[in-house]
């Protein structure tokens, strides 16, 4: 427990029906009671509200609701007052100031949180969930966030990481018995367990693209040559003139970018510039960049005209690309609207279908297809936590490459003290997860970018 109590605005900045100022620490109820009318609060229970006026130095500033949650009950398991005021941006400084001068400090940012994680009553990983779910978006990204603030990936972390500690100290127990050549650990045991973690953690770890993408937005790569409607297309799942639209090759040469949520699902759409052979400088680097982004993305969308180029031909392509096997692609063949009849898609490598950009045809079959491909992608069970923290992938990997030095050196038949430096290296970074191991420049960095009054 922290022996000050900070506080904090812990509402949006500007104008709102309602504002709320945040206290936490041994005195929060004492230094409210100061300012509240009737001065009842030193008296009162855990999760009650209070009706009354809040004061200035004997002035009163505003009607309030006052919510009290008794140690170790709370959010950072101290005292904890929240004030409801009217959300006048006034109000709520000159409370502020007024709480400051009665005791309280003012919170960094993350404060909050990060007593909560100190006070044991949230770990590292449910704590950075914390601001993953304060910035989603989308369903996905709410879900996934919500998934770990509920303990998904850390419980089962634990669960792995106390096995492992069992094991290093049998092996640890047996250098103290080195001359008796004595074995507490049972390699077979060990070998199991290491290839169970082994391929969890390399689930995770390949769960970090899907989950990077819902929490950021999915990239989405709009490709195709000029002319077969990508920026139409842009505009017609926008539902919005975004993008400039000509019959003139090369109208695209820098990348538009906007985003759309589908189904829970947010896609960062990315319009690119035409991509063929061409003398002209400038719309050379746009087919650069084009081919460039088609490789980072998550999610192809291949555009092609049905008058000027098959599917197989499409698919042709988009095969010599060569996209990382982890890339979603959906291929769509343009213009219907301008042919008699259209032409049957063959089975293809990828899922295809046909539409028009231009009359919005088929555009629900289309942004479902992409739904599903993200879907179908994601290789996980419903329940099963992704990862999609840049700092939880590097310390699994980390986790990950220890291991496999265990497993060869177990192959190898590598005595207990060189098991135990790879194993307690694989512990550490697994313990970085979810603060077992943590520095406070780690937790400065965490807490750092939350914002203040959380």
């Amino acid at each position: 427990m922290q022996d000050d109590t900070i506080v904090a605005i812990s509402t949006p900045p500007g104008v709102g029906a309602l504002g709320m100022i945040r206290l936490s620490g041994p005195e929060a109820v004492a230094i409210t009671h100061q300012a509240f009318r009737p001065a009842k609060l030193k008296e009162a229970t855990g999760h009650s509200l209070h009706y009354g006026r809040f004061f200035v130095k004997e002035h009163p500033l505003d009607e309030v609701v006052v919510s009290v949650f008794r140690a170790p009950r709370s959010f950072t398991k101290e005292e904890v007052v929240e004030i409801s005021f009217h959300g006048s941006p006034y109000i709520l400084r000159k409370a502020l100031t007024e709480l400051v001068r009665l005791g309280a400090r003012l919170a960094e940012p993350g404060e909050f949180t990060q007593r909560a994680f100190l006070n044991g009553a949230l770990d590292l990983a449910q704590a950075e969930a914390v601001a993953d779910l304060i910035a989603s978006s989308s369903a996905g990204a709410h879900q996934m966030a919500l998934a770990q603030l509920r303990g998904g990936v850390s419980d089962e972390l634990k669960g792995l990481r106390e096995q492992l500690l069992n094991f290093t100290s049998l092996i640890e127990l047996e250098l103290d018995f080195g001359e008796e050549d004595v074995e507490f650990a049972d390699r077979t045991q060990l070998n199991d367990l290491i290839q169970r973690m082994l391929a969890r953690l390399s689930g995770l770890i390949d769960s970090f693209k899907l989950g990077n993408a819902l929490k950021q937005g999915v990239p989405t790569v709009i490709l195709g040559k000029p002319n077969a409607g990508k920026s139409t297309l842009l505009n017609a799942l926008l539902n919005e003139q975004r993008a400039i639209v000509s019959d003139i090759p090369g109208t695209t040469r820098d990348v538009i970018e906007d985003r759309i949520v589908l189904e829970g699902i947010e896609f960062r759409l990315m319009d690119t510039a035409g991509v063929r052979e061409t003398d002209d400088q400038i719309e050379q680097e746009g087919v650069r960049r084009s081919l460039s982004l088609a490789q980072e993305a998550s999610f192809l969308l291949y555009v092609f005209d049905l008058q000027t180029e098959s599917p197989v031909e499409a698919s042709g392509y988009v095969q010599e690309l060569d996209l990382p096997s982890d890339t979603a692609i959906l291929l769509l063949g343009n213009k219907t609207d301008l042919l008699e009849a259209v032409p049957k898609i063959p089975t293809l490598p990828y899922p295809s279908l046909s539409i028009s950009a231009k009359s919005k045809e088929h555009l629900p079959t289309v942004t479902h297809a992409m739904v599903e491909q993200v879907q179908a992608f994601a290789h996980q069970q419903p329940g099963q936590p992704l990862i999609s923290n840049v700092r939880h992938h590097h310390a699994l990997t980390q986790a990950r490459d220890a291991l496999l030095e265990v497993r060869q050196g177990l192959a190898y038949g590598l005595t207990g003290d060189l098991l135990t430096i790879d194993i307690r290296t694989a512990l550490h970074h697994i313990g970085e997860i979810t603060g077992e191991i943590s520095t406070d420049e780690v937790l400065g960095n965490i807490f750092g970018k939350f914002c203040i009054g959380k």
